[in-house]
């Protein structure tokens, strides 16, 4: 009967972040290292909810980049939760340490920068991230649509895993609704 009802609730429930919450355990994701980010703030509200994951804030992208990496090697996967001027601070220890390594480095990534951005800062880091993914010839995705996030995320950890490279999953606005600007 809990089985049932647990299909019946995960197919209701079709929210991005029960998708991703849904995905990551499906393909044995259970480290959650964060970056606070009121965008993620659901997904991270419900990792922290299910026992099955291990979820905690970072002070850094790069510490979380790091605790994923040493988990790897370690037999456990993992992922990192960020927004995108966090990805900003990554060139360096995606470089010398996930894609040398070869550390599966599954990245999910909530974009700021457009779709009615404020803050230029946000802009320029937002233009910038997709050139130096490409520049490190790492795979990456953009997910506008809900009926499109399972399928990616599921695929691309998948593949992460197999070939043993890094993924960067960029979740825009319109998908998670973005960043509400309060007035």
């Amino acid at each position: 009967m809990a089985i049932a009802e647990q299909q019946t609730q995960a197919t209701s429930d079709r929210s991005w972040h029960s998708i991703v919450l849904q995905t990551l355990k499906r393909n044995e994701i259970s480290l959650i290292p964060y970056v606070p980010d009121r965008v993620l703030t659901p997904l991270i509200k419900n990792l922290h909810a299910d026992p099955f994951f291990t979820t905690f804030a970072t002070a850094r992208e790069e510490e979380a980049v790091g605790i994923v990496s040493g988990a790897w090697m370690g037999g456990r996967r993992g992922a990192v939760l960020m927004q995108t001027s966090g990805f900003a601070t990554l060139a360096n220890v995606l470089a010398s340490l996930a894609v040398p390594y070869q550390i599966p480095l599954i990245m999910f990534v909530s974009e700021r920068g457009t779709l009615g951005e404020f803050n230029y800062g946000q802009s320029l880091v937002c233009r910038t991230m997709r050139p130096v993914l490409d520049s490190l010839a790492l795979e990456h995705h953009t997910i506008t649509r809900l009926d499109e996030l399972e399928f990616i995320a599921d695929r691309s950890i998948k593949q992460a895993v197999t070939t043993q490279a890094p993924v960067a999953l960029i979740l825009n606005p319109l998908l998670t609704g973005g960043k509400v600007f309060d007035k």
